[in-house]
Order: C-alpha cells, then sequence, then structure tokens
C-alpha cells in the first residue's frame, strides 16, 4: 500500500514523491505500448510506428486516461498546487499515471502490468488510429496546407518547469496566425501534438 501511496504523493507535499516511480513507470509503458503496436501492426514500418507511439504515449493522451479513472482524486498534493487546480493539470495527471504503472510493475510483475496497460490504452489506441496518428502530424499537416495553398506551418515552443521534469508547449502558426496548441514531454512531442490539432480543425 505505502508503494501506491507514493506513486500518488506530489513532490509539493514535502514528503517522499512519485519521481522515481514516474521514471519507471514511463520506461514500462513505453515498452509495452511498444510491444503491442509491433505485434498488432506488422505491415507498418518504423515511421509509422513511431507517430503512433507518439499519439498515445503522450501528455495529453495519458491525462485524459488518468481522468477517466478520475486519478486526480486521490493525488496528495500541496497546499500550493492544490489552490492552482493542480489535480487538473495535464502534466501532473500523466506523471501520476506513469507512476501508478511504475508501482503495478513493481508489485505484480510485467505480465500483470501488460494487462493493465493494454486495457488502459485501448480506447485512446483505437482513437489514435481513427484520427490517423500513425501518420506523422507534421508531415500530414504540411500536406495538407500545400493542397490548401496555405503554405507551410511554423511552430513556437515554449518550455517550462525544472531540467529534470521539463514541459514543453508549441503553436501551430498558419498564414501568421495561431491555429493550434500541443504539450508534451518534448519539443518534437509537442509539435507534433500542435500538428494533430491543426489538422483536426483545418481538414475540410
Amino acid at each position: 500500500m505505502a508503494l501506491y501511496q507514493r506513486a500518488l504523493t506530489h513532490g509539493s507535499t514535502g514528503q517522499p514523491d512519485y519521481q522515481r516511480l514516474e521514471f519507471l513507470g514511463d520506461s514500462v509503458l513505453g515498452l509495452i505500448v511498444t510491444e503491442e503496436l509491433y505485434l498488432k501492426y506488422p505491415d507498418l514500418d518504423e515511421s509509422r510506428l513511431s507517430p503512433l507511439r507518439s499519439g498515445i504515449v503522450n501528455m495529453r493522451a495519458l491525462a485524459d486516461i488518468a481522468r477517466t479513472l478520475e486519478l486526480g482524486k486521490y493525488i496528495r498534493l500541496g497546499k500550493g498546487e492544490e489552490v492552482t487546480n493542480g489535480r487538473d493539470k495535464n502534466s501532473l495527471l500523466a506523471d501520476a499515471l506513469e507512476a501508478l504503472i511504475g508501482a503495478i510493475y513493481l508489485d505484480c510483475g510485467f505480465e500483470k502490468s501488460t494487462h493493465v496497460v493494454r486495457a488502459l490504452i485501448k480506447e485512446t489506441l483505437d482513437g489514435a488510429i481513427a484520427k490517423g496518428a500513425g501518420l506523422d502530424g507534421k508531415t500530414a499537416l504540411q500536406e495538407l496546407l500545400a493542397s490548401l495553398g496555405k503554405g507551410s506551418p511554423e511552430y513556437q515552443v515554449t518550455e517550462t518547469g525544472p531540467d529534470h521534469d521539463k514541459s514543453f508547449t508549441a503553436v501551430a502558426i498558419v498564414l501568421g496566425e495561431s491555429v493550434a496548441t500541443g504539450n508534451g514531454k518534448s519539443k518534437r512531442e509537442a509539435e507534433q501534438s500542435a500538428a494533430r490539432s491543426a489538422l483536426e480543425k483545418l481538414t475540410p
């Protein structure tokens, strides 16, 4: 039980937090999702599998899964995070979900962790496929804009947070106007997220 309590304890409490479990859970999640995609789509090459994985293992998708589980209710926060609505922050929810996966792995082993993760990502995976996440978002947006005669997209990226836990926000700009934003744990992930959001808005 202490393991799971730690998985849901944010650093703002001043108590032992979930960062180490998040670090572990991130790797466990990445491996399970990669294996699932590898086995499920034998005809897709790496160039298609990689963006498809990014459509599942990204901050917004993980946060949405955490919301489905109502995970925010159970996260232990310090007063500072509590008053700034930390329970509904994408970055915090995604981190807590990864920490929980890390705790399940330590407690139950890889086989059970695989069953849990597969169940958690099923709806997200199906949605990613339906939205064409197997295509590189930036490439797909570039092609769409070219077909519409709107030139090439640009991206403005900002970063926040300490070096060990940075978050990135990207803004997709078309013809000088901001079209969509995206978040991620890397510049590339944020840009891909923004591109996919822009693609959804601009597709006729």
